[in-house]
């Protein structure tokens, strides 16, 4: 399969992820009527679903990475082609985007938002570096030793990252910068993204050295 068909493949799958996380976190919203617990637990099993089906149905004509991060990962591992990263990670950034323009237009909400939601601080970022080096270590070792079961893997922790981490995991650049983009419950002021990419990076720089210490631990034993 051609990389441009790839690349819709991956534009296509980040922007349903997009319209299923902005989409439950407004949907979710309204309807507790100011209960955040019930607000989340609407967003995180949305999500957690969401993430599942996606997976399954796009991983066997992109890898369904919609994630950078996820894709730089596998590059650097040597599972990836190195010429196809830029089109995989312009097509996850702009899917991001459409994503949110699209959902904000089946909830009648302005097309065109900028997030005020502080999300700053430490703890945040610290909750974004585990978060990230969870789901990149998941990712990581289901492909070598489970890939059948990554889409179940990956959906699960991300459902309970929503719930241990104080970010609720956003573990995911391409996300980060879009959900800048919506004045929702999902959303996070444009001045606190660029920390949590930061963070985002060494969550994914110390998973791809555990995978390759775990991988050498297999490999001796």
């Amino acid at each position: 399969m051609n990389i441009a068909r790839r690349a819709v493949a991956e534009l296509v799958a980040t922007a349903l992820l997009l319209a299923v996380v902005v989409g439950s976190g407004i949907m979710g919203e309204r309807l507790a009527a100011g209960n955040t617990a019930i607000a989340l637990l609407a967003n995180s099993l949305a999500t957690g679903c969401g993430l599942a089906a996606l997976i399954v149905t796009f991983a066997p004509i992109s890898g369904a990475h919609m994630n950078p991060l996820v894709t730089l990962a596998l590059a650097l591992r040597g599972d990836h082609a190195w010429r196809e990263v830029p089109a995989y990670i312009g097509a996850q950034l702009v899917g991001a985007i459409a994503g949110v323009w699209t959902t904000h237009a089946m909830f009648a909400m302005p097309v065109i938002e900028v997030s005020t939601k502080a999300r700053g601080g430490f703890p945040l970022m610290l909750s974004e570096a585990v978060a990230t080096f969870g789901l990149l270590i998941v990712v990581l070792r289901g492909a070598r030793q489970r890939p059948d079961a990554v889409p179940w893997t990956v959906a699960c922790y991300i459902t309970a990252a929503y719930w241990f981490t104080a970010s609720t995991s956003f573990a995911n650049p391409a996300v980060t910068l879009a959900r800048a983009m919506t004045e929702s419950f999902a959303g996070i002021a444009p001045a606190n993204a660029p920390g949590f990419f930061a963070a985002q990076i060494v969550g994914a720089l110390v998973a791809l050295l555990a995978d390759r210490f775990f991988a050498s631990a297999s490999v001796r034993n």
